[in-house]
């Protein structure tokens, strides 16, 4: 007689405990700076800009949100130029509501896509009343569920207007992550969460904006202006053309 075959229960308790442990963490390209590297590049940004500001212009938690939103696919100083008579207007969510779609839309004719953003606006400023009191939640789940905004600008309102340690990945801080290979990255989220591992806790208040900063006026697009960088000697990117840094001084 043929003896009763055993399954081992060996297969099923693999799988059952891969189950209870989540989903396996993505692997992260590593810095290529050491713990002691990446400290100096930012205790020299600190030097350079004590109190970095991020250049869109509000009054409040709401404005703030606001022109994040409108600043998609738009530059700061063309956002700047319209939210100034909006704001001076509207800088409530009741305020905003009470102005109306059509109205909101002729302020911010000048900025790109200004249709559908005049329609977000609207939309998150009456979601604001009804599902928080007409207040800008500090919690990233509650904002990114706000019309018209993502993760990215849920991290900027939690920067600046909630002091959080957060990483708001730009198209600069993107491009300089992955140029001088400090947090590599394939998507705007592999480098977010790569910054936050290799910036060292100290510096994660004013990161996102020492790098954009950096990127916007440093290490540009087309051609970075390596002459100008405080940390050209440290820089391990490929196209860099200098490796004496710039003088470190506090800019006005």
């Amino acid at each position: 007689m043929e003896k009763a075959k055993i399954k081992s229960a060996a297969p099923a308790a693999a799988e059952d405990a891969k189950k209870k442990a989540g989903p396996r963490r993505k692997r992260l390209t590593r810095s290529a700076y050491t713990r002691d590297e990446v400290s100096e590049i930012f205790r020299r940004f600190s030097i350079q800009r004590p109190e970095p500001k991020g250049e869109l212009e509000h009054v409040n938690a709401y404005t703030l949100l606001v022109a994040v939103v409108l600043s998609a696919q738009a530059t700061d100083a063309g956002v700047n130029k319209a939210t100034r008579p909006l704001f001076a207007v509207a800088d409530t969510p009741q305020k905003m509501l009470d102005l109306g779609e059509d109205k909101v839309r002729d302020f911010i004719r000048t900025i790109g896509l200004f249709r559908n953003k005049a329609k977000n606006v609207i939309a998150l400023s009456k979601a604001l009343i009804e599902e928080h009191d007409g207040t800008v939640p500090a919690d990233r789940d509650a904002l990114t569920k706000l019309p018209g905004v993502g993760r990215k600008t849920a991290n900027v309102v939690l920067n600046m207007a909630f002091g959080q340690p957060t990483m708001a990945v730009d198209t600069h801080i993107f491009r300089i992550a992955n140029r001088i290979r400090l947090a590599p990255g394939k998507t705007v989220d592999d480098v977010e969460q790569n910054l936050l591992r290799t910036i060292p806790e100290a510096y994660l208040q004013h990161g996102h904006h020492w790098l954009i900063l950096h990127g916007r006026y440093v290490c540009k697009a087309r051609k970075p202006d390596c002459a100008a960088c405080v940390v050209a000697d440290l820089c391990k990117s490929k196209e860099k053309t200098s490796d004496i840094p710039a003088a470190l001084v506090p800019l006005g």
